[in-house]
Parts: C-alpha cells; sequence; structure tokens
C-alpha cells in the first residue's frame, strides 16, 4: 500500500504491501458489510459515470455506506485506490489460454481489447501514467504479451517496451476519441458533420497552392472518418514499426 514519510507526505506505493499482504480488517467491532473489492468496484463506478476526478474517498465511502475514517483501513489513500481500480478493470481482458501463433494479429486483438475497456472506462486512460506498481491482472496481462512475443528475435527489454508503447498507443488514442466526443457533444454535432467541415476547409486551404504536399495527400488519399477504420489503419503502423525486425 501506500508508504507515508516523516513529513506525512505519501512516499509511493509500496507493491508489496499492496498486493502481497492480506486485505486489513478492522481489529474491532462487528465484520464490515464491506471489503477492499466492494471498495474497488464502488470507485469504478463512479470513475465510469462522473470521471477520476469525481473518485474521492468521501465519494466512494457514501456509495458503500461507510464513514470516510472507516475506508482507511483498507484503502489509505487515493494513490492505492488508483491502483486497485486498473488492476481491477484489467481483469475483463479475455486472455487465451495460449498465443494464437500469430504474434502480430496476437497484438492487435490485445489493443482492440484495451481500446474497449478504456472506453467503457473513460477514466483509465488519464489513470494510466499515474500508475505506479502492477496488479496481478495486469501482470496476466504482461505475461501473456511475453508469450505473444516469445517467437520473435526481440530481447527481455524490448519486449516490455512494446507492451509499454502498445498500452501508450491505444490510451493516447482513446483520450483523443473522447476528447473529440465531448467537444462534438457541446458544439451540437455530429462526427459526419465535423468531417464535412473540416473537408471543405482543407480544400479551400489547399487550393491557392501555398501546401503542395498537403493538396498531393488529399488527392491520394480516400476520407474515412469511421473512428473503427481509423484506429485499425493507425494500431497496423504501430505494430509494424514497433516490431520492425522481430
Amino acid at each position: 500500500m501506500a508508504r507515508t514519510g516523516s513529513s506525512g507526505r505519501s512516499a509511493g506505493v509500496d507493491p508489496g504491501l499492496l498486493w502481497s499482504a492480506p486485505a486489513p480488517r478492522p481489529r474491532r467491532g462487528r465484520p464490515p458489510a464491506y471489503d477492499r473489492a466492494t471498495i474497488t468496484e464502488a470507485a469504478v463506478a463512479i470513475g465510469d459515470a462522473e470521471g477520476l476526478a469525481a473518485v474521492t474517498m468521501r465519494a466512494v465511502a457514501a456509495r458503500v455506506g461507510a464513514g470516510t475514517m472507516s475506508l482507511y483501513s483498507y484503502v489509505p489513500n487515493k494513490e492505492t485506490l488508483l491502483e486497485l481500480m486498473i488492476d481491477h478493470v484489467s481483469a475483463e481482458h479475455g486472455l487465451p489460454a495460449e498465443p494464437s501463433g500469430d504474434w502480430r494479429a496476437d497484438l492487435r486483438r490485445l489493443a482492440w481489447e484495451q481500446r474497449a475497456m478504456m472506453r467503457r472506462h473513460p477514466w483509465l486512460p488519464a489513470a494510466l501514467p499515474a500508475r505506479q506498481t502492477f496488479g496481478p491482472n495486469t501482470l496476466a496481462v504482461v505475461e501473456h504479451v511475453l508469450a505473444v512475443l516469445a517467437p520473435t528475435r526481440l530481447d527481455g527489454r524490448a519486449k516490455l517496451e512494446t507492451f509499454s508503447l502498445l498500452t501508450g498507443f491505444v490510451a493516447g488514442h482513446v483520450a483523443y476519441e473522447l476528447a473529440q466526443q465531448r467537444a462534438l457533444e457541446a458544439a451540437g454535432r455530429s462526427g459526419g458533420e465535423l468531417h464535412d467541415v473540416q473537408a471543405r476547409f482543407l480544400r479551400s486551404a489547399v487550393a491557392g497552392g501555398d501546401y503542395p504536399q498537403l493538396a498531393e495527400a488529399l488527392a491520394t488519399s480516400a476520407a474515412d472518418p469511421d473512428p473503427d477504420a481509423v484506429f485499425g489503419r493507425l494500431l497496423d503502423r504501430m505494430i509494424n514499426g514497433l516490431t520492425a525486425g522481430a
């Protein structure tokens, strides 16, 4: 769990205490009607509905029907709660028992699963950069990726970096998708309408000859605003780049 230094400030999350030690229980009184798993599920539900900023110890306590101070017996601070939330949703990966043998296809499959999971939990892309440790569900995903990449010539470091870069790519892309979605909703536009407006502007911008490279790129590429198609194309380029020479 999180350690606290002599100044009283958090000194970070200790993976050994958080994942290896059993979840603490109050020393006195009746057995509680909640536990660490219940607290984590409540925090995830709040994050899904209201965003990461809404996940506070007070809000989680209210959701499980507990006093705020009693939660600290199970989760000492929001840092630790964030680690529990990330690992909890990582269990949603449908990892196969064995890799298929086509490691590029397996990486694509994982990335599509990550995208779907991050869209179900819109707080996740923002939470991942603050992660300090890997819980058991996340470690299972890492182990799967290492097994997928076993037939390649990548060394151990490169395999781990491939996992990190792939996850970072998906998180960054989903964060962009979600931001675009919020902007469209605020403007009262559909994705198709925005695409048409942007296309008209770009055609006008390149008509004068000031942007010949952009004009050529637009002339030789078919516009496709479908978000799944866009993600698929970018993902293919990402995986091909990550695994060049593998």
